[in-house]
């Protein structure tokens, strides 16, 4: 991942086109006692894109979205627990600005509202629960497929065989998954989200420690702007998005689709293309080659895809190795993770890295040398010399875990540690760590991502929440997130340093930046 993020509103208006000919949507948001309300998402959605432009109301209910391209738009609000009437038919010509005011009515607090920890938290202890959250959050949580549906006991054990068999690599034996794991998940399920369950209040704010759950936000993150594209069909599960050179953006697509996608962010167009297994392939990784080409990884199938821009087919290449995250050196060489692996595409060779049979993150320097993260309980971090392929290894201080893993401008090497809650930085220079604790209980950093100002980004599996971690001074601001579950595995940055990601729970990819 380079480092060169830029935010700012010129950021967004390089994508969509010319302040000159953008448009604005600006106005208040009220409480329901007539109060300014602070902190509401205000949801700018143009149809025809099927992208929404997402911005926050300051303290005095102010809210502003620029830079906005032409057409018709519906503008809602999201704040959790309270609702708005939304505003149809919005219609912005280029350079217009228009007005939209909303008054906020008290609503509920939905159980899909809340974030993966919150239901840790707050819903009840039984038979099953530990297994769901082991085994079944890993790919997304609890609140879209499960709180926000209801079935019976057979409905969801139909649920669960269907996830046996589509993640087939994930729950078997060899990862302690079971029949009786299983049924102990259909239990817990029907006990708490089946047709009959009465366990649950109707709201998770009936519950007197609810408060102490949420997450505060301080001023300085209402100034989050994420710009958000939906895919084209359901389940796609967009597991990263990552711009190539030409400004357009691949995106893995981890469900049952088997495809790659590409889109094209100032239309929004989206181009789909399939692998040739039929099977599940669970697309973890995709990433454009200096050549052109597109390499993407089948984590399902471990395999290697190699997609041709001349024939826009996706060729397969089978090891005997997993297959995880991927990334393409300068002079073309493929790395992938699972079990540390370099292909060779003129002699469609691969070779095995045999100290690294276990690896989650990788990075490439400048220097094309290759860093990992053993995503493994005591694991290390690492690099490969892309010259001699002389694997060095590093003891963290007291990272458990380390899995995301990204180089800096400046040679330090960074690092999530999802168990423990830190993110942690190795000056291979002289060889020594230092650690940054992150705030609030369960704080799981997932993806990572490093700005100009060597500021460090990362996304909260557990919590909803991004992260900016000033290294100089310890700070971090916690940014909420327009939805729950939002799932996010990977950062990456175009030209204009807009930073990418995917949201697999809600079939989305998207943008994030700061306004000035």
């Amino acid at each position: 991942m380079r480092s060169t993020f830029s935010f700012g509103a010129a950021a967004l208006a390089a994508l969509l086109g010319s302040t000159a000919h953008a448009a604005t949507i600006s106005g208040t948001v009220t409480g329901p006692d007539g109060a300014p309300f602070r902190a509401a998402f205000v949801q700018a959605r143009n149809g025809q894109m099927r992208m929404t432009v997402n911005v926050l109301s300051d303290a005095q209910g102010h809210y502003r979205a620029d830079n906005l391209p032409a057409g018709d738009y519906r503008l809602t609000v999201r704040a959790v627990g309270y609702k708005a009437d939304p505003r149809d038919g919005v219609k912005l010509g280029a350079a217009e600005i228009a007005t939209a005011d909303f008054a906020l009515q008290k609503g509920v607090v939905r159980w899909s509202d809340i974030s993966v920890q919150q239901g840790l938290e707050l819903l009840p202890e039984a038979r099953g629960k530990r297994e769901l959250f082991t085994y079944c959050t890993g790919c997304h949580g609890f609140e879209s497929r499960m709180a926000a549906v209801k079935r019976d006991e057979d409905g969801w054990r139909s649920r669960v065989a269907y996830m046996r068999e589509v993640v087939a690599y994930a729950f078997t034996p060899q990862r302690g998954f079971d029949d009786q794991k299983a049924e102990d998940i259909v239990y817990y399920l029907n006990h708490v989200f089946g047709e009959d369950a009465t366990v649950l209040p109707p709201s998770p704010a009936d519950l007197p420690h609810y408060r102490d759950t949420l997450r505060p936000i301080s001023d300085e993150a209402l100034k989050i702007v994420y710009v958000i594209y939906d895919m084209p069909g359901p389940s796609r599960m967009s597991w990263s998005a990552l711009p190539d050179r030409d400004g357009k953006v691949w995106i893995a697509e981890y469900g049952p689709a088997n495809k790659i996608a590409h889109l094209d962010p100032t239309t929004g167009e989206i181009a789909e293309y399939q692998v040739p297994n039929p099977r599940s392939a669970s697309i973890h990784s995709v990433v454009p080659a200096p050549d052109g080409a597109v390499w993407l990884t089948e984590q399902g199938a471990g395999r290697l895809g190699k997609w041709d821009p001349a024939t826009k087919k996706i060729t397969e290449f089978q090891d005997t190795w997993g297959k995880h995250t991927i990334r393409v050196t300068p002079d073309g060489m493929v790395w992938s993770t699972g079990g540390l692996t370099r292909y060779d595409p003129k002699t469609e060779t691969f070779t095995h890295i045999p100290e690294v049979p276990n690896v989650y993150g990788i990075a490439v320097d400048p220097q094309s040398n290759i860093w990992f993260a053993e995503n493994i309980k005591d694991g290390k971090i690492g690099k490969v010399d892309a010259k001699t392929l002389q694997v060095t290894k590093y003891y963290t201080p007291t990272t458990q875990r380390p899995r995301r893993i990204q180089v800096d401008t400046d040679g330090a090497v960074w690092f999530a540690g999802l168990d423990l809650g830190m993110i942690a930085r190795f000056d291979p220079k002289s060889e020594t760590f230092k650690e940054f604790k992150l705030p609030g209980p369960r704080a799981t950093p997932y993806a990572l991502g490093i700005d100009t100002e060597h500021k460090i980004w990362y996304s909260s599996e557990s919590q909803d929440v991004l992260g900016r971690l000033d290294p100089a001074t310890g700070k971090v601001t916690e940014y909420p997130m327009p939805f729950a579950e939002n799932g996010m595995r990977d950062f990456f940055l175009d030209a204009q340093g807009h930073v990418w990601f995917g949201s697999p729970p809600n079939n989305k990819v998207g943008y994030f930046y700061l306004a000035r």
